[in-house]
């Protein structure tokens, strides 16, 4: 029986242009770290922290994880470097919202969700803090909406594609594998919940968007397609509540 629906975010309930907004991002995260790091290393740092987090193996939060990499080998104080990234995030991070469109039938699917009694789960990859989850919720119009969990770097410790991303959060809301749907556009990082156990939905709404969705963080994340098997329901997110039924038995 179905019990919780679990919706990826970026390209699924946000549309957009992956480069355009990374070419906008970085500048103005960089700007906050100037004369912090040894120049020219701010982004090479970023990177390889980013791309450590796939690995994390659950021992600790993804945060840990992500600040070690970062300030590797360097006489830092931690706590001063976050606090920069929380200040970017707080107060700049706003000027990317005309950067994305909100998904056709986002809200609609959430609230189909929430009248069927499901859980519902913002199962985007856990990078960001809470803070930068919450915007780029209510970027999609989802903001008022009330969620049973949404990853993000301080409550997670896997990263998609890892299957144990999914496994901690059906932990986490107190459901098995089995009893979830998973809503996402991208094969490797969010059908992959299948070989996990959970039902799984395609959407197809950023092809039509974007040429090469999400094209840089299949580099960085990943993009390995083995043994991912076909969506059990595939089409854009407004025929979310349909497949929702199916397994509802509706």
């Amino acid at each position: 029986m179905l019990k919780a629906v679990l919706f990826d975010l970026d390209n699924t309930l946000i549309l957009f242009e992956e480069t355009t907004f990374l070419n906008g991002y970085y500048p103005v995260l960089a700007a906050r770290f100037a004369g912090i790091f040894p120049d020219g290393q701010f982004a090479d740092r970023l990177m390889k922290a980013t791309i450590e987090l796939r690995h994390n193996d659950g021992s600790k939060s993804n945060r840990e994880l992500f600040m070690g990499a970062l300030c590797d080998g360097l006489n830092m104080n931690r706590d001063e470097v976050w606090s920069r990234f929380e200040q970017f995030f707080s107060q700049d991070f706003e000027i990317f919202k005309d950067a994305v469109t909100a998904a056709p039938g986002a809200g609609e699917a959430f609230r189909h969700v929430k009248d069927r009694r499901l859980k519902l789960v913002v199962a985007t990859n856990p990078i960001w803090p809470l803070v930068v989850q919450k915007k780029r919720l209510a970027w999609a119009g989802l903001g008022d909406i009330e969620v049973d969990l949404i990853t993000h770097i301080d409550n997670m410790s896997y990263c998609k594609p890892q299957l144990g991303y999914y496994r901690q959060a059906c932990r986490l809301i107190g459901v098995q594998p089995e009893e979830c749907l998973m809503v996402g556009d991208d094969p490797a990082n969010d059908m992959v919940a299948a070989k996990a156990g959970i039902k799984t939905y395609q959407t197809t709404d950023s092809l039509a968007y974007s040429k090469k969705p999400l094209e840089i963080s299949k580099k960085v994340i990943g993009n390995n397609l083995e043994g991912i098997p076909p969506a059990d329901f595939s089409g854009p997110l407004t025929d979310v509540p349909r497949a929702i039924n199916s397994l509802l038995g509706l």
